[in-house]
């Protein structure tokens, strides 16, 4: 037996004002989308802006419904509308924010598995690393160069 050690580097901003100017404008899309989010059952509010190689951005929030799990995530919202409006579009970053209408959130957060597993996909696809930052409603920002990072053994199609 050997053992095998998976190691992830995210970087830690202190708040929205240390990152990059284009991925503030990009992070401030992700806030507005947030608010659109339909979140009556969880009232947890997720919003997400996503720059392509075309320098479109789409966004998209998350969209619950009564017949759980029928909703669906923002990311997946975002990432599937991009891939049917640009299909050989690449995706350069995303931004992520969450937040809670029960709770401030302060910490990044990251997205769920299957939204991981949907960048997943496009991030093989597309054969280009995707930038992911990430953030609750307020403080720190946590940004991946790779989805590779959040979901170091990935599900592609190479296995199928």
């Amino acid at each position: 037996m050997k053992e095998v050690k998976i190691e992830s580097t995210l970087y830690v901003f202190e708040d929205l004002n240390e990152l990059p100017e284009d991925t503030i404008k990009l992070m401030h899309k992700a806030i507005e989308a947030r608010e659109k989010a339909y979140a009556p059952y969880s009232n947890f509010h997720v919003g997400v802006a996503i720059l392509l190689d075309n320098n479109e951005v789409i966004t998209g929030s998350n969209q619950e419904n009564a017949s759980y799990p029928s909703g669906l995530c923002a990311e997946r919202t975002a990432i599937y509308y991009a891939g049917a409006k640009y299909p050989n579009t690449k995706i350069i970053k995303m931004a992520i924010t969450a937040g809670s209408k029960k709770n401030k959130t302060t910490s990044p957060i990251p997205p769920c598995g299957a939204c991981r597993q949907a960048i997943a996909e496009y991030e093989v696809k597309q054969d280009t690393p995707i930038e992911i930052y990430f953030m609750g409603e307020m403080g720190k920002v946590a940004k991946s160069n790779s989805l590779a990072n959040l979901l170091p053994l990935v599900f592609d199609k190479s296995v199928l």
